[in-house]
């Protein structure tokens, strides 16, 4: 009732008996209408170069209280007439004499230099250029180093984590645990130490309490075995399961105790790599009864980890140094399979 109320007096309003100037000014109320339910269904409607150039044109005609008719807002328009002033007084350039641009082969030579000698800034870097004849300013040197996301300091970077382990590797001993649940859902944590250069690795067996003692106990049994001999650092995280007894047993055996960051696992990336192998082909794939049964376990996979498995960190050796054994007539030999675990890990070398 009410909508057609007001549809009737609308019609009274726009009776315009054949007026072109009323007609005129309905037709304006109507275009506007228009824009503002088009407003409602396109937030930002696309319009091309002409599109703006001509409402852009037809803004400084209007006074500014009539601007509200457009689809764009007036801070828009502003900006459009600001990008066509800049136009107009932007002229192209001629050939006008210039620095030339850096050739793509000198560019690579300097992120060569920089990425090579990290302790190098752009200064000793222009200067190795200039000994090899190529004259290029340090501004620019620094400017290349900058966009590539280098420091141009010769502070740029030192030796990473992982470089330092490598190069350090004969006298590193990663040391961390891991958790097996059993079947009966009870948690056992095992404790290990892995050299970093030879791979190999001791378990200290499984446990439900990590206690203070267990742990010192068992760096001494290491330590008797020949597992800290010629180690220089011992490595392992802030664990409160790493007591102060412990790292005095490494110390007295004239290992240095250096521990990671807090939440950094990368900074023992050895370890944890281990941990997922022991659990990707082992742990993952075994129902574990016990503690006896789960050192069991760990023990052959162990033996087959040091004597069997082949570490792309080695060149694919093993860490008991087995070599590879060349075979005259490898047509006429057999190869035999031994199973680990329940033919969970196989084994393959050459029958007798």
């Amino acid at each position: 009732m009410l909508f057609s109320l007001l549809y009737l007096v609308f019609r009274r309003i726009f009776k315009t008996r054949h007026n072109p100037r009323v007609e005129r000014d309905v037709e304006l109320l109507v275009l506007r209408h228009q824009v503002r339910v088009l407003r409602r269904k396109v937030k930002r409607p696309r319009l091309r170069r002409l599109d703006r150039v001509l409402l852009a044109a037809a803004s400084g005609a209007l006074p500014r209280a009539l601007w509200s008719s457009f689809i764009v807002q007036p801070e828009t328009l502003l900006r459009w007439h600001r990008e066509l002033v800049s136009r107009k007084w932007t002229f192209r350039r001629k050939g006008l004499p210039g620095r030339p641009r850096l050739g793509p082969e000198t560019t690579a030579l300097i992120l060569c230099l920089a990425r090579e000698n990290p302790r190098w800034g752009f200064q000793r870097i222009r200067g190795e250029l200039l000994k090899l004849g190529i004259k290029v300013s340090a501004t620019t040197v620094r400017a290349v180093l900058l966009r590539n996301g280098l420091d141009p300091a010769p502070r740029r970077s030192g030796p990473t984590w992982g470089e330092f382990l490598r190069a350090q590797a004969e006298g590193i001993v990663a040391l961390d645990f891991f958790t097996v649940e059993t079947i009966a859902l009870r948690t056992f944590y095992v404790l290990f130490a892995i050299q970093l250069q030879t791979r190999r690795v001791h378990v200290a067996g499984a446990t439900r309490n990590p206690d203070s003692a267990w742990v010192t106990q068992w760096a001494r049994n290491l330590a008797i075995d020949g597992g800290l001999r010629g180690i220089g650092f011992v490595l392992h995280d802030r664990d409160a399961k790493f007591p102060g007894p412990f790292d005095e047993v490494c110390r007295t055996e004239g290992a240095k105790v250096i521990c990671t960051p807090f939440r950094a696992p990368n900074a023992n990336a050895f370890a944890e790599r281990f941990v997922r192998t022991v659990r990707w082909e082992c742990l993952d794939h075994v129902l574990i009864y016990g503690r006896r049964h789960l050192e069991r376990v760990l023990r052959a996979y162990v033996a087959h980890y040091m004597n069997e498995r082949p570490h792309r960190g080695l060149d694919l050796a093993t860490p008991a140094g087995n070599h590879e054994v060349t075979i005259d007539c490898p047509e006429s030999a057999t190869v035999s399979r031994r199973d680990v675990l329940g033919g969970l890990i196989h084994e393959y070398r050459w029958a007798a």
